[in-house]
């Protein structure tokens, strides 16, 4: 089975075929750098770094793009209001969302661009823009000017909303200070006002509308036309409408080929909202929940779908890594005390070959996520069956079981088997069998010691009749 994915610009799942053959160019939203994203944002950071991995795993060289909104109304009053720069604020929030990000197990993209460090290539995208009629310049009494899109100018208008001009009129307003000629006009270029950074550019001084950068820098990077643009369904409009608008009006060719979307996350079944009290940051959700768990529940439903952050679904997603972990240490120690001839692994490598069919036919699927974590656990299953079972088991049994668990791992991100380094294990196996020894001459004081150093590195023992098991404790990382 090929790739499918539903692409949001037809509403239909289309086989996916790259533009150049096993490349692909994957744009996704980033987060605006004036707090700690929130929970909600972790979904697409999260569901979109699987569909990324996936890409890779299946053999593409993925170029994948995230930006950082770096200049924004939001941060231009938060810096304001801390008497800081915002460039200081930008570089503080930057951190911080790198910080939780790969707590969360998201990969670093491979360009992660800043909007106040592509300015040429944002005025010379507005400039094109209105060269060829498709925006306008409204000056202010300070001679500076903003420079809005026209969108009656370009008819496609509403095709990924699936909206009329006339449906999308009734619900658009103009701003207090805009001047702009049409309601549903956006703008490209804001002109200077007191106490906010600005530029130079055709239009006077002043600072790029939101929509423009993404345009930008995804071109600058990508190309003109693009596989793949994520982000969650909030961006469908008028963001991602804005983008398409203005970067084909500007190059007169598609922007993007697929647009996915994730569906929203609600609290309590409600949709996050400060004013509604249920708003939580990734920083503050990973203080109550291993990231693992957090992880592994964005995964546990499909992206498109609605997902409910809520304790009992958190709770299930922390006994599921726990599951997967302790699964994962059983084997590793197996591997240690119990190989040898033993029964045949035929019939386990011939089961194992059918749910890696089921996982990739799942992934295959739209990224159906939430049915390959189902196939993920029934490899547990059957690799927690046969330890249970068999006494004494073939190498081939561990080798295959442990490349199932590895790849699944490096695709879905949840398990964490690659957290021992084998440099690291080794410390921790030459400790273990320190503290057996003591055990064994009666110094308990010492076996008690190294039991305690082991533990405050997070690594919990467990002594059972063949010997002593250790596994990774699943942690709440955040400080």
């Amino acid at each position: 089975m090929s790739l499918m994915l539903y692409n949001d610009l037809t509403r239909e799942k289309e086989k996916f075929v790259p533009l150049r053959e096993r490349r692909v160019s994957f744009y996704s939203c980033g987060p605006t750098v004036y707090d700690f994203f929130h929970i909600g944002n972790a979904r697409p950071f999260i569901v979109f770094d699987v569909l990324r991995r996936y890409l890779e795993h299946v053999g593409y060289e993925v170029t994948f793009v995230q930006n950082f909104t770096d200049i924004d109304d939001k941060m231009i009053n938060r810096a304001n209001a801390e008497g800081i720069t915002v460039p200081e604020l930008a570089e503080r929030f930057i951190a911080e969302y790198c910080r939780d990000a790969d707590a969360l197990g998201i990969r670093r993209a491979t360009v992660a661009p800043r909007a106040t460090e592509h300015m040429p290539e944002i005025i010379a995208l507005i400039s094109g823009i209105v060269e060829k009629g498709h925006a306008y310049e409204v000056k202010d009494p300070s001679g500076n000017g903003d420079v809005y899109f026209d969108v009656r100018s370009y008819p496609p208008y509403g095709r990924l909303s699936k909206q009329s001009l006339d449906e999308l009129e009734s619900g658009a307003r103009v701003e207090v200070g805009e001047a702009k000629k049409d309601p549903l006009d956006f703008a490209l270029w804001k002109a200077e006002k007191p106490g906010e950074p600005s530029w130079d550019s055709p239009w006077g001084r002043g600072r790029p509308g939101w929509h423009i950068e993404c345009s930008a820098m995804s071109s600058k990077y990508l190309g003109s036309t693009i596989d793949i643009h994520s982000g969650g369904v909030d961006l469908t409009f008028p963001h991602h409408e804005n983008e398409i608008a203005q970067t084909e009006a500007a190059t007169g060719v598609p922007f993007v080929r697929f647009w996915l979307h994730n569906g929203f996350l609600l609290i309590d079944k409600e949709k996050m909202s400060k004013s509604l009290g249920n708003f939580m940051t990734a920083r503050a959700a990973r203080e109550k929940y291993p990231p693992l768990a957090i992880r592994l529940f964005m995964l546990s439903a499909h992206y498109r779908s609605p997902i409910n952050f809520a304790p009992e679904g958190l709770e299930q997603a922390v006994g599921g890594v726990t599951r997967l972990r302790n699964s994962w240490a059983d084997l590793r120690y197996a591997r240690a005390s119990r190989a040898g001839e033993g029964v045949d692994a035929a019939a386990f490598v011939e089961e194992l070959g059918k749910f890696d069919a089921s996982f990739f036919e799942a992934m295959d699927d739209d990224f159906n996520t939430a049915a390959a974590v189902g196939v993920l656990f029934e490899v547990v299953r059957l690799v927690n069956t046969w330890l249970r079972d068999h006494p004494v088991l073939p190498v081939k049994f561990f080798d295959a079981a442990e490349e199932e668990l590895r790849k699944l791992d490096d695709i879905l991100g949840v398990v964490g088997v690659d957290e021992a380094k084998d440099a690291d294990a080794d410390e921790i196996e030459r400790l273990i069998r320190e503290r057996v020894a003591a055990r064994k001459s009666k110094d308990f004081k010492r076996s008690d010691e190294i039991r305690d150093a082991l533990l405050a590195r997070g690594i919990v023992l467990e002594d059972t009749s063949t010997g002593t098991k250790w596994k990774r404790k699943l942690q709440h990382d955040a400080p």
